[in-house]
């Protein structure tokens, strides 16, 4: 079985309303999807899919804040009704035994978190399903057992972390294959839990672990898988028989194409193993897809990454799986979402046959520990991954683990329970990441006195992120006040301002520390109110950073004189632009750390730069390439400096862990041969040479940035066709004509 269903995202995001994006999504069904070209409005691609679901317009919030329709005609669908016809199917399946698989796919910021996940008061899919399913087991016959354990990952650049774990194993926990398990995560931490409760801490602690990491290793989560597992076992105490169900829950990376994000032009386009999961899956569904078909398909690709090796079942056996697209009805994402629904449309086509997991008891368990122990003797047995060794007093067993996970999750809700005490009384930095889902996770207090703030782990306030000294700031709460003091040359950014001294902070004050770690400062419980902080987003840093800098809207251009409507592309340059500053930011970081001696700096081409007929040329951002040493310059588009951007933090990361970062030259991301590049231009009237007549002048020589890089002396005089200077005197070899 396998369900496909659209899903518009709620709302714009900053980028898509600063850019004054137009909808070109349109459904006028329960299954239909229609894409509407914003080049040509008339040519239209209709996509049918299980489900399609409007969420872009027509809601309002309740009173908790959830959102509901307008009114009855409104044709908006909120996160109960996605559950009701999503969540419930996947509960259906897992109480008769059978497998279950919910995939979100699609682009960074269209949907797929706020979908599974969910936000505020607008729970998704996940804690949906997890909430509902203790509710159900309160209610069922006393006469089963019911086991619920808990496991949540994360895939970033092929290795696996454990979200539940607070130790980080260098090279990520391996992936194995068994016969009757198929792949599994060797070592993955499975919690086991007997409430709602339990769960949602978990997630919490696991969200928390995800953010350090994607700060700690400079990782952008939306570049990264998270799987979410829950085991559900009843056990049947009459009939001494158990069934089993693994749900599972996954929230892939984001899918931009290649030619918007990527590598194109490129000579280590194929180095980064950032988007291999996604490349591998797409493979897979094709292939899958292809078979489904009746066509001859010799190999499934499942084992060419980690992502299709753990989702092997899930794809093409013993499942029953859904896959939700989530796609953005802005005409500026119009490519990518046309790759999600043709992508979905794949998918459609497979089918699997998932059967129920039902088995013994005890029979089942001792045969397969016998069959175990009898293949290899005594001092192979520690060897064996725990998940293989069943336990035959399973009741016991199960009332063990569900006490020591009871007196953890006690010890974790004190901790928690102290920091939500701290939250309401003492001033506080909250960090603001660029997934919204990991905004607001971690919290560092500022308490009485002085307190410093850096890696080193002797600090009060431990911070990680690219840029970020040993001992970066010092703050001091005293007489009512809060001040930050930058230590040496410490990057310390206030609302967009680079500090150098002692600064006040105020309440809501926005504070980047490093290159791009970013913080809102909250206050005192006097200076608080009622005050919105999701509009403080990661955008709203950016923007006011780029502000701060010089960097606008007006200055490049996409207001025409008393214009109210901006010009559309400009606008794109400008959302590019903001894009890539902190990235450029983290990739100078790296630099200097890594002794490569490279600076990087934005810059918009043809920012002043005209054609002959006056006309502006299109506009496009750039970065721009100095080694400090040598002062040779590369110029590197931003498609290019991205894909180079993935492989500067692959071989930082190596670096950081210990491992040897040598490369070989040609392979460095840091290096480029010496090329040739454009430097400006000059303008120079030709009239003169419809009358074969001498011209002399001196003309500027521009750069993109309309400044002037030199001045060129031009020189043209009349020649004869073997390349002889003609004097005036001599009109007729002018005109080329014999005496």
């Amino acid at each position: 079985q396998r369900l496909n269903k659209t899903r518009d995202k709620p709302s714009k995001n900053s980028r898509e309303k600063n850019s004054g994006s137009k909808c070109v999504i349109s459904m006028h069904s329960r299954t239909t999807t229609i894409i509407q070209d914003p080049k040509n409005p008339e040519h239209t691609k209709t996509f049918i899919f299980d489900l399609a679901y409007w969420s872009h317009n027509g809601f309002q919030k309740d009173k908790d804040g959830v959102f509901i329709s307008v009114d009855p005609s409104s044709k908006f669908a909120g996160q109960r009704d996605v559950f009701h016809d999503l969540g419930r199917g996947i509960l259906d399946s897992a109480w008769h035994g059978y497998n279950a698989t919910l995939l979100a796919y699609g682009q960074t910021g269209s949907g797929k978190s706020y979908s599974m996940i969910g936000f505020g008061a607008n729970k998704g899919i996940i804690p949906n399903v997890c909430e509902e399913l203790f509710r159900a087991i309160e209610s069922q016959d006393k006469n089963r057992e019911y086991q619920v354990t808990f496991s949540m990952l994360e895939i970033y650049n092929e290795q696996v972390r454990d979200l539940l774990s607070r130790t980080k194993k260098p090279g990520g926990l391996k992936v194995r294959e068994d016969q009757q398990l198929g792949f599994y995560v060797d070592g993955l931490r499975s919690v086991p839990c007997d409430n709602y409760a339990q769960i949602e801490r978990l997630m919490e602690q696991g969200t928390k672990i995800r953010t350090t990491a994607s700060t700690t290793m400079n990782a952008s989560s939306s570049r990264s898988h998270m799987v979410i597992t829950i085991q559900f076992k009843q056990v049947f105490l009459d009939r001494a028989l158990t069934k089993q169900s693994s749900i599972n829950l996954v929230d892939l990376a984001g899918s931009e194409r290649q030619k918007s994000s990527g590598s194109e032009g490129d000579r280590l386009r194929e180095g980064s193993r950032v988007n291999l999961s996604l490349t591998n899956l797409g493979n897979v569904i094709s292939a899958l897809a292809d078979a489904a078909l009746g066509k001859k398909v010799l190999h499934i690709p499942y084992r060419a990454s980690v992502l299709t090796k753990l989702l092997q079942s899930a794809l093409g056996g013993n499942s029953r799986t859904t896959l939700i697209a989530a796609i953005s009805p802005a005409d500026i994402c119009y490519e990518e979402t046309l790759s999600t629904l043709r992508y979905a449309e794949r998918a459609k086509k497979i089918r699997n046959k998932a059967v129920v997991n039902t088995s013994t008891l005890v029979r089942e368990s001792r045969a397969e520990n016998s069959k175990l122990l009898l293949g290899c003797g005594n001092s192979r047995i520690a060897e064996l991954p725990a998940c293989l060794l069943v336990e035959p007093t399973a009741q016991l067993s199960w009332a063990h683990q569900l006490e020591q996970a009871r007196q953890e999750w006690q010890q974790h809700y004190a901790a928690i329970a102290q920091e939500r005490r701290l939250v309401r009384t003492v001033p506080h930095l909250l960090n603001v990441n660029e997934d919204p889902q990991l905004t607001g996770v971690l919290k560092h207090f500022i308490q009485a006195g002085s307190c410093d703030a850096g890696q080193a782990a002797s600090n009060a306030i431990i911070l990680q992120g690219l840029g970020i000294s040993d001992k970066h700031a010092s703050f001091t709460n005293s007489d009512g006040k809060v001040m930050v003091t930058p230590h040496g040359k410490c990057k310390v950014i206030v609302n967009g301002v680079p500090i150098t001294t002692k600064t006040k902070l105020r309440h809501l004050d926005r504070i980047i520390l490093g290159s791009n770690s970013a913080y809102l400062y909250i206050g005192f419980p006097s200076e608080r109110g009622s005050e919105d902080l999701s509009r403080f987003d990661y955008d709203f840093f950016q923007l006011e950073r780029a502000a701060a800098e010089g960097v606008s809207v007006d200055k490049l251009g996409a207001l025409h004189g008393g214009d109210v409507k901006a010009d559309p592309s400009v606008l794109a340059v400008f959302q590019d632009y903001v894009k890539l500053m902190p990235l450029v930011a983290e990739a100078n970081q790296m630099s200097e750390e890594l002794g490569k001696g490279l600076k990087m700096e934005l810059k918009v081409k043809n920012l002043a730069s005209s054609d002959s007929r006056g006309y502006d040329l299109q506009k496009e951002v750039t970065v721009k390439v100095t080694n400090r040493q040598t002062h040779q310059v590369w110029i590197w588009s931003k498609a290019k400096f991205i894909n180079r951007k993935f492989l500067m933090e692959e071989f930082y990361q190596r670096f950081l862990d210990g491992e040897d970062s040598h490369v070989a030259q040609e392979d460095d991301p840091f290096w480029d041969p010496v090329e040739v590049i454009h430097l400006g231009s000059a303008h120079i009237w030709l009239q003169s040479l419809a009358y074969c007549m001498k011209f002399e002048d001196q003309v500027e020589f521009l750069n993109c940035d309309g400044l002037e890089e030199a001045v060129l002396h031009i020189h043209m005089v009349p020649c004869s066709p073997t390349g002889q200077w003609v004097s005036p005197s001599q009109p007729c070899l002018v005109l080329g004509l014999s005496n």
